[in-house]
């Protein structure tokens, strides 16, 4: 089981940066896929980013490349994205999400924190 509890977000100009962290509970977080999602209005959810295990590897939506950055501590139970150059339409709820390294659907899901771009 894991709670997952994100916070960071904000209100930016485009071209502006925010960071966005999710806190992590229980002890096996190292066994977890760390994934950022978001939804605009109107929108479905769609995926931003994902981080393994230990960091190495990452996947980023052809959106967001070049702009957002995740990384996580494994020590601190934290996952993080720094988001940079943002545009308006980066404007959604983002989710922070987990799901264990041998399956491939997120179980765990925040909250959610608002990101609104304007410009």
């Amino acid at each position: 089981q894991v709670q997952l509890v994100e916070s960071g977000g904000g209100l930016v100009q485009a071209g502006g940066s925010l960071r966005l962290s999710c806190a992590a509970s229980g002890r096996t977080f190292s066994s977890y896929v760390m994934g950022w999602f978001r939804q605009a209005p109107g929108k479905e959810r769609e995926f931003v980013v994902d981080i393994n295990w230990s960091g190495g590897t990452t996947y980023y939506a052809d959106s967001v490349k070049g702009r957002f950055t995740i990384s996580r501590d494994n020590a601190k139970n934290t996952v993080n994205l720094q988001m940079n150059n943002l545009k308006p339409e980066d404007t959604a709820v983002y989710y922070c999400a987990a799901k264990l390294v041998s399956t491939k659907v997120y179980r765990y899901w925040g909250q959610g924190t608002q990101v609104t771009v304007s410009s």
